[in-house]
């Protein structure tokens, strides 16, 4: 028996998409065509980052500048979109403390969505999940590498929180994949995990990423960037986002999107599909032909430096991956089983990973073009365009200082590396007034 499980980044509820949830008649978030593939997957998860509550306190914390909160109604949007369990083990959470994180917790239970990735206590917090669909049973489990200010603690509700940045991964996390592995046919492990506006994973993402894999999850799911990476076998290193009122980097384009759909049995992944989204303000829909492309080529560059060849399919791109009883061993577009594919995820030690273009109908190029024109969001009062002129390119140093990854409280503030790898000045009062700002 196998289950389609849909997968979606980044879901931000709060600033301008808490304003369109809620107008009296507020406008669909997703387009028809979104909603149809979300709904031809078994099971729906998602990174929610936001809370959802009506508390109109910001935590106090150092350093943070950006601040989501969705309102109570936001859980009935998930639920008419098919939800069926997020993850809330990231860095918004508890932007407005822990009473809204229970709050969160409680709408989306009303509302018919299970959680995983935070609770009332460390045990609560890191407690997994377990799914079932097609007559097996999905163990999820869902943990953030920041901010450590929010982690569960006694007598203090949080997110499961485990430093990746410096450490090998939590034995807590290796048994608890472990014991999920040995009662239940498969494993998710949710990861919020790296900074922002990255092209690819960075160093600590791959080293923890075959960790999580031998410990005994299927697959790892990555999300934080706001842009979609590459992928492997077992490891999606991140989803991108699914719907934002964020500004447009007019090189990483985290406008445009992948919206998942990966097909498993108890074996581990069989099909991994990425359908490609485009998130408008405060809309996500399905890309035109010129958005498609510029997807896909990078989506193909992307998975061809970890070693996967992905097909063209014209409307999404697609790996099917080999039964372990397949005869003849592996395909061209197969990535090696876990404990060889575990060298090159560790980055770098491995065989090198082989370069050129997937398989694809036609006669295109691997190599991505010039990304398509990003479409102006509409300036409304008192927010300022999204559209960054000027927003410099290079972000190879995203999140670092002398090759340690930077935390909330380590050096500049989040949102000032935000708007200094933008190109810009650092916001003052935690918001540039001339610009919306384009991660968090």
């Amino acid at each position: 028996m196998a289950v389609t499980i849909a997968l979606a980044g980044d879901t931000m509820l709060g600033r301008g998409v808490a304003e369109v949830i809620a107008h009296r008649r507020p406008r669909p978030l997703f387009s028809q065509a979104v909603r149809n593939a979300v709904g031809a997957s078994d099971l729906f998860l998602l990174n929610l980052e936001c809370c959802i509550s009506d508390r109109d306190t910001p935590v106090d914390l150092p350093g943070k500048a950006f601040f989501f909160r969705a309102p109570p109604r936001a859980a009935g949007v998930l639920a008419e979109l098919g939800a069926n369990a997020v993850s809330l083990a990231n860095n918004h959470a508890l932007d407005y403390g822990p009473d809204a994180l229970l709050d969160t917790r409680l709408h989306l239970a009303r509302a018919g969505i299970r959680t995983v990735g935070a609770g009332a206590t460390p045990e609560e917090a890191r407690a997994p999940l377990v799914l079932e669909a097609g007559g097996l049973r999905i163990g999820v489990v869902a943990v953030t590498d920041h901010p450590a200010e929010f982690a569960a603690a006694d007598h203090r509700p949080g997110v499961a929180y485990a430093d990746l940045w410096h450490e090998d991964v939590h034995t807590w996390l290796t048994d608890t994949i472990g014991r999920l592995a040995r009662t239940t046919d498969m494993v998710l492990v949710s990861v919020h995990w790296g900074p922002n506006m990255t092209a690819r994973p960075v160093p600590h993402v791959r080293r923890a990423a075959p960790a999580l894999t031998a410990a005994g999850a299927d697959l790892a799911i990555g999300h934080s960037a706001h842009v979609f990476h590459g992928f492997t076998h077992h490891v999606l290193y991140d989803l991108g986002d699914f719907i934002d009122d964020y500004a447009v980097h007019p090189a990483l384009r985290n406008d445009l999107g992948l919206l998942w759909l990966v097909t498993l049995d108890e074996h581990g992944p069989l099909r991994t599909e990425a359908v490609p989204i485009a998130l408008d303000y405060c809309h996500t829909r399905l890309v035109d032909r010129a958005e498609y492309t510029w997807t896909a080529d990078r989506l193909i560059r992307a998975c061809a430096e970890l070693g996967t060849h992905v097909t063209d399919e014209g409307d999404r791109l697609a790996v099917d991956w080999p039964r372990p009883t397949d005869p003849g061993g592996l395909t061209p577009s197969a990535a090696p089983s876990r404990p060889a594919e575990a060298g090159k995820e560790a980055g770098g030690r491995g065989t090198q990973p082989p370069q050129g273009s997937a398989v694809r109908p036609g006669d295109r190029s691997g190599t991505a073009g010039p990304p398509p024109p990003a479409v102006p969001r509409p300036h409304l009062p008192g927010q300022p365009s999204s559209h960054r002129p000027g927003v410099r390119a290079d972000v190879r140093a995203v999140g670092t200082r002398g090759g340690a990854p930077r935390r909330m409280g380590d050096g500049p503030s989040r949102a000032t590396r935000d708007a200094v790898v933008a190109g810009g000045r650092a916001p003052r009062g935690g918001r540039d007034p001339g610009r919306r700002p384009a991660t968090a």
